[in-house]
């Protein structure tokens, strides 16, 4: 059996190109959970722009603190949820399309609403490395519900971690251990 080396490196460098594009969208979502402006500002270019409405359109490099702002406003927590992902490579360009579903724990802490949209990417690999150069948001539903077993007896016996709008949260714990004190709900 012979390989093509040439075939296979291009298919390598393809799949690690792909990776690393759905890594920063990962990335963004996470910074934005757990407030964390670093994160979501290292997803940008430093000419990045990002839409989330014609009223909304910010530089990338402030991305970050304008969505906290928003955030902090309107949720005691929030989560994004990238789903279906799709991408085109061209080059060091491509176009992205990642499904997001964004549950909100509205500021009562009983209520929740939940927003489907899209965000279309244009990402660029400059110097090595992806990072968002334009991003479009679509808003297609929002929905809204009861959150209050958040505050049942049953939830609160369990005795769940909360989740936290900063580096206290406990994804950020290295080495994650059993040991180190969190929030319950």
């Amino acid at each position: 059996m012979t390989v093509d080396l040439e075939a296979l490196a291009r298919d390598v460098a393809y799949l690690k190109d792909r990776l690393a594009i759905e890594d920063c969208i990962h990335r963004h979502a996470r910074g934005h959970d757990r407030f964390d402006v670093e994160l979501m500002t290292a997803c940008y270019h430093a000419d990045g722009i990002d839409e989330h409405g014609a009223a909304a359109i910010n530089r990338g490099p402030d991305y970050g603190e304008w969505a906290n702002q928003v955030h902090a406003q309107g949720a005691l927590l929030n989560l994004h949820n990238i789903t279906t992902h799709t991408c085109e490579i061209d080059g060091d360009t491509a176009h992205a399309e990642s499904y997001v579903l964004v549950g909100l724990l509205n500021p009562d802490g009983v209520s929740v609403r939940f927003i489907n949209g899209r965000y279309v990417d244009r990402l660029e690999k400059r110097d090595g490395e992806w990072k968002i150069a334009l991003r479009r948001c679509t808003l297609d539903f929002m929905l809204q519900g009861d959150a209050s077993l958040l505050k049942s007896p049953y939830i609160s016996a369990a005795g769940y971690i909360k989740g936290q709008r900063d580096r206290s949260d406990v994804s950020y714990q290295r080495p994650l251990s059993l040991e180190k004190a969190v929030e319950r709900l």
